[in-house]
């Protein structure tokens, strides 16, 4: 028998791949460190309140591409949901992203769609050119008073820098919408899973083929007993970050419970500076279906990642760009090895990206190792 496949990382990319291969009639060995399965979308039921925990803070699943919703629908049934954020700024609520009824009730107007456009264009910098900066995008597309409101101080509490550090990229991820619909996400398929990632995670590695260890660390050394290696942890942690570390920013979690419904939604921003945390979280409005007198929430406080704390954003100013391309060019000349996932590329990734990433990975190698060409360390480049 040839030797197993090892996968480092029992997240969504070390198990749809492992799925996958193990589908294909490999044999495949996952190894976590922590002492779950699932990565960063765990989920528990507090055993208190009975409220199902995004431990790890709040992931909700929102796609276009069909055949994702497909296979997580077949490893479990996923529940509508609409993530509706509301944000606290200068003693008032606001629904976000900002919409219609954001701005006339932050303007104290009552714009129709056509006037509210003509309006916030005559709020905009009109000496901006192509925005660079997150700044420069901000003042560009909603103005100096939307920016400051809403986006300046919890920016800057975000990422641990000013805006104007910041690339015009991370903003452009956020919609600004001429109508009353304030669905945060504008995909085709949004829901969440029915009885949590974990659960759902642990039907994608029910196969036969499929061996899990946890609370077990990964060393170089392990790859001489297996035939190929996916790798998603740290990319410069595979290297013992010999050529120092790669930013990222952690978050801090403060739980607290409460009687009865603590804020009426499940996410909360606070955008002004002057409040520690970013965003208060009460975790029974993820599953809306279910019933809880007691109530789970988590304050949330962003930071630089140290050494000992979990990476969850990554930085990727010009210093990370630059030690990026070391350890990439390091990667390319590992045997036998190919780094996936959030981590394993030192890219920020929705969960349906990494799921896709993941299925068209194991699609590639399972033709690989059929032909028996050589397995790159990329699939997708970092």
């Amino acid at each position: 028998m040839p030797k197993p496949v090892l996968i480092v990382g029992a997240g969504l990319s070390g198990a749809v791949i492992g799925r996958e291969l193990a589908e294909a009639g490999h044999v495949v060995h996952i190894i976590d460190r922590r002492s779950h399965i699932a990565g960063n979308c765990h989920t528990a039921r507090d055993e208190a309140s009975g409220v199902m925990v995004h431990v790890y803070g709040p992931h909700i699943f929102h796609t276009n591409d069909d055949e994702v919703w497909r296979y997580v629908n077949r490893h479990m049934t996923f529940m509508p949901y609409v993530n509706r954020v509301k944000t606290t700024s200068a003693g008032q609520v606001y629904s976000l992203p900002v919409n219609l009824h954001t701005i006339n009730q932050f303007f104290g107007r009552t714009f129709r769609p056509d006037e509210a456009r003509d309006f916030i264009q005559s709020q905009s910098d009109p000496s901006i050119g192509e925005p660079v900066t997150f700044e420069d995008q901000a003042l560009k597309f909603v103005g100096r008073e939307l920016y400051e409101a809403f986006f300046e101080g919890y920016t800057r509490k975000q990422w641990g820098c000013s805006p104007a550090d910041l690339p015009a990229s991370i903003l452009k991820r956020l919609p600004v919408r001429f109508s009353y619909d304030d669905n945060y996400f504008s995909h085709l398929y949004q829901g969440m899973p029915e009885h949590g990632y974990t659960e759902m995670v642990a039907r994608i590695l029910s196969h036969e083929n499929i061996s899990i260890e946890l609370e077990r660390n990964f060393v170089r050394t392990d790859a001489g007993d297996f035939s190929h290696v996916f790798y998603s942890g740290p990319l410069d942690g595979y290297f013992d970050y010999e050529l120092g570390r790669l930013g990222y920013r952690t978050l801090d979690f403060e739980e607290f419970q409460y009687d009865g419904d603590y804020q009426g939604c499940a996410v909360m921003n606070y955008a002004d500076a002057d409040v520690r945390y970013t965003r208060v979280t009460e975790h029974k409005h993820f599953s809306p279906w279910e019933k809880h007198e007691r109530s789970v929430c988590y304050r949330e406080y962003s930071r630089a990642c140290g050494p000992d704390d979990e990476p969850y954003y990554p930085i990727r100013l010009s210093g990370e760009q630059a030690l990026l391309a070391q350890y990439v060019a390091r990667a390319r000349f590992e045997q036998g090895v190919t780094f996936v996932g959030r981590l394993g590329t030192y890219r920020y990734l929705d969960m349906d990206v990494t799921i896709r990433e993941a299925l068209d990975t194991a699609r590639s190698c399972i033709r690989a190792f059929a032909d028996g060409s050589p397995l790159r360390a990329f699939n997708i480049e970092p």
